[in-house]
């Protein structure tokens, strides 16, 4: 169901709760001014579009999201995969495939994925995002060191081959300020958190290059005025030999924005013990990308740093979100045409921390010290992400964790021939064991445990020998059978005509009713005989002499 949070959190508003909202959204609103530009530039764009993202998509993602304290606007994730759609297809080709991922996002919604999508196993979510923060690091050489070099290479190698190959060129001032900014922002958090401390650095290091007048880059040298009005909203002319092209990564976007914002609504859940709505979240994010898109904006998703930010500063609903957008529109404004002045060395400082606490390095280290197949995943998504690109990373990724995922699945299932009882020791805490019950001679008992899909259907194959044995009757017990596949009934299909043939009787026991279900529809049902699926071991063997008696 579509039920955005502001509406149920509207019910009992008091002028506290207000009061709390406004110091915290105009907080925050301060806190994505600095991030909003920078991420619009590391991602290959104009520093407006990511201010209009932030206002555009921050206010719809807090007037329509499903968490109370939620911030959206661009984020550091979105960066790689922009950057290599800028570079390929332009600014209009990212402006189709964020409105793409945004209608991508709204179809998750009310398909009601939102709870599918939290299943994204760990290991990928630490290689990819490990990767973003690896190549957003590198991005921000050429500002951090003032290098005197042309556009910076796409491509990962061809970055720090270029970096070197102009080193000579390095500019001290905007060493000096890159990295006084990453002290300052990583620092200035022991003095206070009321105040960011990127915000100081910009405000210091910007009067020290206007003042002084420091030879280093600003905004505005590279990238000229910074409107000061949002645009007339336009829907992007759709091409569809383009979209054809921008599916892939525009499923990037939407995939990425989904698993961003619903973990960033579980972790603020977390700190308010709230509960979020995961498919009423995931549409408001794909009308939030609609809508950038169409103010020709960038990719936008809950922002776990500012959502956390708006969290402690006491923002407790989601008019904190849309007081934060109204702060940037107020920003830009009537301040808007200041921050032309802002050195790039500066921005690039934050970037650089912003990758720091993107890189996750010490989950990396804790996977790569767990499962094997955990550290494979891991390491494959992370260099697929930074060597070959992010969408790849992502689909190789997944299909990698779903044949891991199989395989152990296949190997937890097992065949067993259990007539005659085993010696382990789970039987003396198994009140249905079978060595408690007198199996009748011609009976032969096996028990399957765990799913019964393809990948362990050759398992049941392979152990089930009823041609060699030759019994009268075949009890199977699939009391820990949790679901059974189109392979799996193939494969107890061709069990039964084999019975058949050899004259043997199937007899089914602790089939549980989806297991049963899903027999019924295969219409086996109907070949194995109702009478002959039973629900525990007890009427299983009773019904076996019956047979025996008959015979």
């Amino acid at each position: 169901m579509f039920r955005p949070k502001l509406f149920s959190t509207l019910k009992g508003y008091s002028k506290d709760l207000f009061i709390k909202d406004l110091i915290a959204g105009v907080i925050v609103g301060i806190v994505a001014l600095p991030l909003a530009i920078a991420f619009a530039i590391a991602s290959g764009v104009s520093p407006e579009k990511g201010l209009f993202t932030a206002i555009v998509a921050g206010f719809i993602i807090s007037f329509f999201g499903g968490s109370r304290v939620q911030i959206g606007g661009p984020t550091g994730a979105f960066i790689v995969i922009v950057y290599g759609i800028v570079q390929q297809y332009g600014v209009d080709g990212l402006t189709i495939a964020t409105f793409m991922a945004g209608i991508m996002l709204m179809i998750m919604g009310f398909a009601k994925l939102g709870s599918v999508i939290k299943f994204i196993p760990h290991p990928l979510i630490v290689g990819f995002t490990t990767g973003i923060a690896l190549i957003i690091f590198s991005s921000q050489m050429k500002d951090f060191f003032g290098l005197e070099m042309g556009k910076v290479p796409a491509e990962f190698i061809d970055k720090w081959s270029d970096y070197f190959k102009y080193f000579n060129s390095v500019n001290w001032y905007a060493i000096a300020i890159a990295t006084g900014t990453v002290i300052i922002t990583m620092g200035f958090s022991k003095i206070t958190t009321k105040i960011p401390g990127s915000l100081i650095a910009i405000i210091l290091f910007t009067a020290l290059v206007t003042f002084l007048k420091w030879p280093t880059e600003t905004i505005g040298s590279v990238f000229g005025e910074i409107p000061s009005t949002l645009p007339v909203p336009v829907v992007p002319h759709i091409n569809f030999e383009i979209v054809k092209n921008l599916i892939p990564p525009a499923f990037t976007i939407a995939l990425l924005g989904g698993i961003e914002s619903l973990l960033s609504a579980v972790v603020s859940d977390g700190m308010i013990g709230g509960k979020h709505r995961s498919n009423t979240e995931l549409v408001a994010q794909g009308g939030a990308n609609i809508f950038s898109a169409m103010f020709g904006g960038i990719p936008a998703t809950g922002a776990i740093a500012r959502t956390v930010t708006n969290v402690k500063n006491g923002g407790r609903t989601p008019v904190a979100g849309l007081i934060h957008a109204l702060t940037l529109l107020v920003i830009m404004l009537f301040v808007g045409k200041w921050a032309i002045l802002i050195p790039m060395s500066c921005l690039a400082g934050i970037l650089v921390v912003v990758a720091y606490n993107m890189s996750e390095w010490r989950s990396f280290i804790s996977v790569l010290k767990g499962p094997k197949s955990d550290a494979l995943i891991l390491l494959i998504t992370f260099f697929l992400t930074v060597i070959v690109d992010l969408t790849i990373a992502i689909e190789i990724g997944m299909v990698l964790s779903a044949f891991l995922f199989m395989k152990r699945m296949a190997k937890a299932a097992t065949v067993n021939f259990i007539t005659n009882g085993t010696d382990g020791q789970e039987e003396k805490y198994d009140q249905e064991a079978i060595n408690k019950y007198q199996v009748p001679v011609g009976v032969d008992v096996y028990e399957i445990e765990g799913p019964f899909f393809f990948g362990a259907a050759s398992k049941f194959t392979e152990a089930i020998k009823i041609i060699e044995r030759r019994p009268k009757i075949l009890i199977i017990r699939m009391r820990h059978v949790p679901f059974i596949d189109a392979t799996g009934l193939h494969t107890l299909e061709k069990i039964q005509k084999e019975c058949i043939e050899q004259k043997i009787k199937l007899v089914l026991s602790g089939v549980n009713k989806e297991v049963y279900l899903e027999i019924e529809k295969s219409k086996l049902l109907l070949k194995i005989g109702k009478i002959n699926i039973l629900p525990n071991i007890d009427d299983a063997l009773k019904r076996a002499n019956e047979i025996l008696e008959i015979n």
